[in-house]
């Protein structure tokens, strides 16, 4: 269950933890595709059928029919009847880390070609003689 909310989280969120650790934005993409997929296909989540063979190997009665989030999320953190605006409200988190995320790239790219060129970001060149 802790790392079932673990993936939900990183997957609304993963793109701003991006912006200070690049290469996790591979990760973030792949968990935000997954999403849409399992929300647009209603395919059952590996985690999902993961905790419930727990539970059930566990001796606990195993997660209902409707999964993980109908069972934890939904009607818990928000209303059922709000499930398409926390969807949304998700969707846009992740739309705002991943324009933040293209924007401090390309500011750092320029940062990167300006101290190269020996723009103002570049310290003084020695030469000798």
């Amino acid at each position: 269950m802790v790392v079932h909310f673990l993936f939900l989280v990183f997957m609304a969120v993963g793109g701003f933890l991006a912006w200070r650790w690049p290469r996790l934005i591979a990760a973030h993409l792949a968990a935000a595709a997954w999403g849409v997929v399992s929300v647009a296909t209603g395919v059952e989540c590996p985690l999902t059928v993961a905790e419930d063979w727990g539970r059930r190997t566990a001796g606990e009665r195993g997660l209902p029919p409707e999964g993980f989030i109908d069972h934890y999320i939904e009607g818990v953190i928000y209303p059922e009847e709000h499930t398409t605006v926390a969807r949304l409200a998700v969707a846009l988190l992740v739309a705002v880390s991943w324009i933040g995320y293209v924007r401090l790239i390309r500011r750092r790219k320029a940062r990167t070609v300006r101290s190269s060129d020996g723009g103002v970001d570049s310290p003084p060149r020695v030469t000798p003689g």
